[in-house]
C-alpha cells in the first residue's frame, strides 16, 4: 500500500538558483508536496553544478530536484509576471533566494506578494537574511561555513594532530547550505500550520550558527575554541588496522565499556583513572594510549563488540560502504531511480520517515519546462494532466 505523505495537497513554487532554497524545495516534496521550479530561459544554474555525471549532466541538480516539476517563465516579461502570479494563486508556500536588489524588479518582494496574495506563505531564503546590514550580500558554501563558525574549528582531533599545519576547512559538499535549507523548510512549515499567510525570513547564516552552539555557549566563560584545541577530552576519530572508528565516552558507564572493551588494561585501572575529572586532565595520555590499541584491530570487530558493551562507536564509513551499508539499507534510505541519458542511480529519498518504510521518491528531476501547462490559467485538472 502506498504510503501516505502528509503534504500531499500542497502547492509549493520553488524559484531558486542556490543549494539552501532548492534543498528547502526538495525536503518540503519528500514529505509530498507539488513542488513546481520556476526556471528563467537560461534555466536554474544548479543544473550545470559539479559534481557532473559522465554525461554531463549535474548529479547535484539530480539530488535537490528529484520529484520536482518544472516551468520555464521569464520574469523579465510582463507576460511571466503574469503567469508567475496565476501560479501563486494556487499556491500555499513560496520559496525564492533571488537577491533583495533584483526582487522589486520581478513583483517578487515582500510588498508586492503580501498584496496579491496576502494568503501565502513568502519563504525568503539569502545568505545572511533579508533584513541588516549583510542583507544585499552573497555567499557560497566557502562562506558561509565559516561566516557560521564551524569552518574555523576544522579540522580538529586526530586530523588536526595529524596535520597542524593545515588551513581552515570547509566540510565536504554543501553542508552549510544544506543546513540552511532544513532550517528554511521547518520554518515555512511553522509557518502554514499558523494558518496566516505571511513572510518568512530564513539566514543560512543563522541556521549554521545554530550548528556550532557549543563553541557560542563557551564564550560566555571566556573560553574561545580553536580548531587545535577542539575536541574530546579522549576519544573522538580513531585509526583502526582497515579504516577509521568514532570513539564518544560521556557516561562513566561508556568508560567501564571502553576499559573491557580494551581487555583491561593496566594503565586504565589505576586508581587514578577512577575519577571522570582527574580524567579529563590526562585526554592527551589517555588518547596516545587508545589510538596505539586501536591500530592493531579491524573496524568491524570493534564496532560489533563496542555495542554488545554499551560503547558508542561506529564506522567512519566511504561512500560506497554508505551506499551498501547494512543499516542503510535495511532503513531504505537510498532507492535506485533512473535519469533519462545517464541510467540508473541511488539516491537518498529522504532524510526523516513517517512510517516502517522510507518515503519512496516518484521521479527523477524533471527536464526543463517539462510541466509547462501548469502555466495554463485555465481549468486546473486539464494543467495538472499535462504534469502526466
Amino acid at each position: 500500500m502506498q504510503q501516505d505523505k502528509p503534504l500531499a495537497g500542497i502547492r509549493v513554487v520553488e524559484h531558486a538558483s542556490g543549494v539552501s532554497a532548492a534543498w528547502a524545495g526538495r525536503l518540503l516534496a519528500a514529505m509530498g508536496a507539488e513542488v513546481i521550479m520556476v526556471e528563467p530561459p537560461a534555466l536554474c544554474p544548479l543544473r550545470r553544478e559539479a559534481p557532473l555525471f559522465e554525461t554531463g549532466g549535474s548529479a547535484l541538480f539530480q539530488y535537490v530536484a528529484a520529484d520536482k516539476f518544472s516551468v520555464i517563465c521569464d520574469l523579465d516579461t510582463g507576460e511571466g509576471r503574469d503567469a508567475l502570479a496565476v501560479l501563486l494563486d494556487g499556491a500555499q508556500i513560496l520559496i525564492d533566494d533571488t537577491p533583495l536588489a533584483d526582487r522589486e524588479e520581478w513583483s517578487l518582494d515582500q510588498e508586492s506578494v503580501a498584496k496579491r496574495h496576502p494568503e501565502l506563505v513568502h519563504l525568503s531564503v539569502l545568505p545572511f537574511g533579508a533584513a541588516g546590514p549583510k542583507a544585499g550580500w552573497k555567499a557560497g558554501e566557502i562562506n558561509i561555513v565559516h561566516a557560521g563558525g564551524e569552518g574555523y574549528l576544522l579540522p580538529n582531533g586526530l586530523s588536526a594532530d595529524m596535520f597542524p599545519d593545515r588551513p581552515p576547512l570547509k566540510i565536504a559538499g554543501h553542508f552549510a547550505e544544506m543546513q540552511g535549507g532544513v532550517a528554511a523548510a521547518l520554518a515555512a512549515l511553522a509557518a502554514l500550520w499558523s494558518g496566516e499567510g505571511q513572510f518568512v525570513d530564513a539566514s543560512v547564516q543563522d541556521a549554521n550558527v545554530a550548528v556550532g552552539a557549543f563553541a557560542l555557549q563557551r564564550y560566555g566563560d571566556g573560553s574561545i575554541e580553536h580548531r587545535h584545541s577542539r575536541s574530546f577530552r579522549y576519544g573522538g576519530v580513531l585509526e583502526c588496522r582497515d579504516g577509521y572508528v568514532e570513539l564518544l565516552t560521556l557516561e562513566e558507564r561508556q568508560w567501564q565499556g571502553l576499559v573491557r572493551l580494551m581487555e583491561n588494561p593496566e594503565w586504565a585501572l589505576d586508581e587514578a583513572m577512577s575519577d571522570p575529572a582527574r580524567r579529563s586532565e590526562q585526554g592527551d595520555t589517555i588518547n596516545h594510549a587508545i589510538r596505539a590499541w586501536a591500530r592493531h584491530h579491524d573496524v568491524d570487530e570493534l564496532v560489533a563488540r563496542a555495542q554488545d558493551l554499551g560503547v558508542p562507536m561506529a564506522r567512519y564509513n566511504t561512500p560506497e560502504q554508505i551506499l551498501s551499508g547494512k543499516h542503510e539499507t535495511a532503513r531504505g534510505i537510498f532507492q535506485d531511480l533512473e535519469v533519462p541519458g545517464t541510467g540508473t542511480i541511488k539516491i537518498q529519498t529522504a532524510p526523516f520517515r513517517f512510517a516502517k518504510t522510507g518515503l519512496p521518491l516518484g521521479a527523477a528531476a524533471p527536464a526543463p519546462g517539462a510541466h509547462q501547462g501548469l502555466l495554463d490559467a485555465g481549468d486546473e485538472a486539464t494543467a495538472r494532466r499535462a504534469t502526466v
